[in-house]
């Protein structure tokens, strides 16, 4: 979880009396988690944040089911999904069930025109290629290759592209993305057996005020349907904030790798959990340093949950034939491991370049329609000797 943190002018008290310089008043909001029970943050902005002209018809962005029940190990070439303009136009699901879903994304053109609101799940944007700038009313978020855009939900924003070369993988929760327990302390602080801290986290900056009036579409996502709200006023009209609600980057290049004697399991990965699925990170690191040991994973069957892996960069040694972009699914109750003769290349070597995003469900997951047009048929067929 993030905290504390403020960008511009506030009040010295909590919902007290804060003039503008013509002496009218600033508009205070709550913006808050669990009814009044969790994260928070007190906005204030220059004109109320309620005034609606029109709500045009809303329509759904529900994925298709494409495949349900799963019971077979699949691989999809993810960069294979077709650059589209829009932001939202270009996103392409591919994994999901009722407490979330994996979507690919390569937007050719930066968001112009609208803005867009997830109010009903928090949203995690990996950057695999390109960059630019996550603009929200708490401030400017620059971001870069490798980057997780971590975006809780009721976050109105825009993202701006520096070129037409981008590529995202999109994780939307519908419960809220955390720091693992185990390396939080009794504070929420990490704790220095933690892969990274709260130097690594980047939080908004550079707090830029609109005060204008006019037309402003938001386009705002709920339950798989979408609805065009028009506001009289600019939604980045903050004068000043503070709280812990609020939208953070963090880069997979700062996370620190946990290695062993002998080969580690995959929570030592992890970077972000919920109650029904985690995140993980394979960066490069130094192998094991026992002198028998292998280095490559072992067989393993998940009894209780999908194991998904997107593919970033290098060479992961413990499967063959992969490609930047690739998503695979190791589905609950058949075993998956290392590829015919990864086990024994893997003996000797000292250390892996590879670079990776897992997700692990804990509730089966279903495949839609539009990932089948990007799948690789025979990848069952991928451990026959």
């Amino acid at each position: 979880m993030p905290h504390y943190h403020t960008l511009g002018q506030i009040p010295r008290k909590r919902h007290t009396i804060f003039r503008k310089p013509d002496g009218s008043l600033y508009a205070e909001q709550l913006v808050s988690t669990e009814g009044f029970s969790d994260l928070y943050s007190l906005v204030y902005h220059c004109n109320p944040p309620t005034m609606v002209l029109k709500i045009d018809e809303p329509f759904s962005v529900a994925p298709e089911v494409g495949i349900d029940p799963n019971m077979q190990h699949r691989s999809f070439d993810g960069f294979e999904a077709p650059a589209v303009d829009d932001f939202l136009e270009s996103r392409i699901p591919v994994l999901y069930n009722n407490d979330l879903c994996i979507s690919l994304a390569a937007p050719r053109e930066s968001m112009t025109g609208y803005f867009y609101k997830n109010s009903g799940s928090d949203e995690m944007l990996f950057i695999h290629k390109g960059q630019g700038t996550l603009k929200t009313m708490y401030g400017d978020l620059p971001f870069g290759y490798g980057d997780h855009l971590l975006i809780p939900r009721g976050v109105i924003y825009q993202i701006q592209f520096d070129s037409i070369d981008n590529r995202l993988f999109i994780i939307e929760s519908n419960t809220p993305l955390r720091f693992p327990a185990r390396y939080l302390n009794k504070a929420g602080q990490l704790l220095e057996h933690a892969p990274f801290c709260e130097r690594d986290i980047r939080k908004p900056q550079h707090l830029v005020t609109y005060d204008e009036k006019g037309d402003f579409l938001v386009k705002i996502k709920r339950n798989d349907t979408i609805w065009p709200y028009h506001y009289a006023t600019h939604p980045f009209d903050l004068i000043g904030w503070d709280g812990y609600h609020y939208p953070y980057s963090f880069s997979i290049h700062d996370f620190e790798p946990i290695t062993g004697r002998l080969h580690q399991p995959p929570p030592v990965h992890q970077t972000f959990e919920t109650p029904s699925f985690v995140v993980c990170a394979f960066v490069p690191r130094l192998y094991d340093y026992h002198p028998e040991s292998i280095p490559a994973p072992y067989n393993h069957s998940n009894v209780d949950s999908d194991e998904v892996l997107y593919y970033v960069d290098g060479d992961f040694m413990s499967r063959n034939n992969i490609s930047k972009g690739m998503i695979t699914l190791h589905p609950t109750g058949i075993p998956h491991g290392p590829a015919p003769g990864a086990v024994e290349r893997s003996i000797g070597a000292r250390e892996t370049k590879e670079l990776a995003v897992m997700v692990d469900t804990f509730r089966p997951l279903k495949i839609t329609r539009q990932a089948l047009a990007l799948e690789n048929p025979d990848y069952f067929r991928s451990w026959l000797q």
